[in-house]
């Protein structure tokens, strides 16, 4: 199981981003993952990490369907190189409605046609389309580019599917190993080869666990209620987001990534939680940690 580490780039200067990808490299994370959010571009900016670090597998986890269509979100994933692993989903449809003006009606069928069109266009081949929620026309023409494994953030049944239908698998969160081993894995197995599983996982390494699931709570308010994620938790048994942070002491943070490994995810993507010290922990745990 590799472990990956999610960049938070909100707030922070291009330069602030990548002495933080830097410092990750140096502790001797493999991977680095962005989010989409109303920030710097995430393919835009794994793009430029590439170039600065050879070495390293460049994530996104997520991009936002709604707002690229599919020719334009090709394109850019192809731009970035051949080091990127494409993560895609519809969002939450609040934000999509009122950020974008979306209309975020029919999410699987969109998803479904989106993924239809995206993953062709990806390979290089050309695509005619027509469905009931977009159109394609057109080919993406990149010289020596090759496909990135696509995951689609899948947390319900119909979802799921798909990914294990269209995709190379699923990137989660909020989801223990609980409820991947007895519910994620096994949807997908029975409906598809895309049974890659790639989980986002809140870490720290602290004397305080409860100070930092009380700090993860504030810091996603409204998480707790979105439905998604709301019957995650209930499945996995547990009341609220901080419940679902690894925390502890580094033996006691070992042994709980170890069942995540045990459940069938192939990659973390820690999410580090804490003070700036406890973030240097964590950092130094995690970067030297192999299972």
């Amino acid at each position: 199981m590799r472990v990956g580490i999610f960049i938070e780039d909100m707030g922070k200067t291009v330069d602030e981003y990548f002495e933080e990808v830097k410092a990750a490299r140096q502790a001797g994370f493999q991977a680095v993952w962005l989010g989409e959010r109303l920030s710097w571009d995430p393919l835009t900016l794994l793009a430029m990490t590439g170039r600065e670090f050879p070495d390293i597998t460049l994530g996104a986890a997520v991009v936002r369907t709604y707002p690229h269509h599919p020719l334009a979100l090709a394109a850019q994933a192809l731009t970035v190189g051949n080091r990127l692993v494409l993560g895609v989903g519809p969002s939450h449809p609040p934000l999509i409605q009122g950020q974008y003006g979306y209309s975020p009606d029919k999410p699987v069928r969109h998803i479904r046609e989106y993924l239809t069109a995206l993953v062709p266009l990806l390979h290089g081949e050309s695509v005619d389309y027509h469905g009931e929620t977009l159109t394609v026309n057109g080919q993406i023409v990149a010289a020596g580019s090759q496909p990135p494994p696509v995951l689609l953030a899948a947390l319900g049944p119909q979802m799921l599917k798909l990914a294990a239908e269209l995709t190379d698998g699923t990137v989660t969160t909020w989801a223990g190993p609980k409820t991947i081993s007895d519910y994620i894995l096994p949807t997908l197995e029975k409906n598809g080869t895309g049974t890659r599983v790639v989980s986002s996982i809140t870490v720290s390494v602290t004397d305080n666990p409860q100070a930092a699931r009380d700090r993860l709570n504030q810091t996603y308010p409204g998480a707790n209620d979105m439905p998604s994620y709301r019957r995650v938790l209930d499945n996995e048994g547990v009341a609220t987001i901080g419940d679902t942070l690894i925390a502890g002491n580094e033996e006691e943070v070992a042994q709980e990534l170890r069942r995540y490994r045990e459940a069938g995810v192939s990659e973390i993507i820690a999410i580090l939680v804490g003070t700036a010290e406890e973030q240097r922990r964590t950092l130094t745990v995690l970067g030297e940690a192999r299972f």
